[in-house]
């Protein structure tokens, strides 16, 4: 069931390659600038992952000029956890430390399961079939939690 649309949003997963560039990707595609959103890794040691930029195209989400970034950057750049009504965590890692960021304010932090693609597959398709699973993951809990979008996708 939909709730009200929180008016800024953190995704965070385990490297901000991914998962939670998806998240960000799709939720700016929904619902434009009715939410400030933001998305975050535990680590900040890869790229933004061509698959993702590939699946997210698909749908019309552009991933191209994703920068990664980890929570430790986040918070030096000047991005403070608190300032966020919600923070979605899309693996473990990015849970736990989620968590151990927000114990000393309140802030809603939800887990939604979604699958890491990275690794699966042994041909192109094959892994892109992987990506899009992620992909349809995200977008099905994005409208699940959050209603129709407030803007035509592009």
């Amino acid at each position: 069931m939909a709730s009200e649309l929180p008016q800024s949003v953190l995704f965070c997963c385990d490297h901000n390659a991914i998962r939670s560039p998806m998240a960000e990707g799709i939720m700016k595609n929904l619902y434009g600038l009715d939410v400030y959103v933001q998305s975050a890794g535990v680590k900040n040691d890869l790229e933004i992952d061509g698959f993702a930029i590939a699946v997210c195209q698909e749908i019309g989400v552009e991933l191209m000029r994703h920068r990664t970034r980890s929570f430790d950057e986040m918070e030096q750049w000047g991005d403070d956890l608190s300032s966020f009504d919600l923070v979605v965590s899309l693996s473990p890692a990015s849970q736990r430390r989620a968590l151990d960021l927000t114990r000393l304010f309140h802030l809603d932090v939800e887990y939604w399961h979604i699958l890491d693609p990275s690794g699966l597959g042994e041909t192109r398709e094959a892994k892109l079939a992987s990506y899009r699973q992620s992909r349809d993951q995200i977008l099905g809990h994005i409208r699940k939690r959050f209603g129709a979008p407030t803007r035509a996708p592009e």
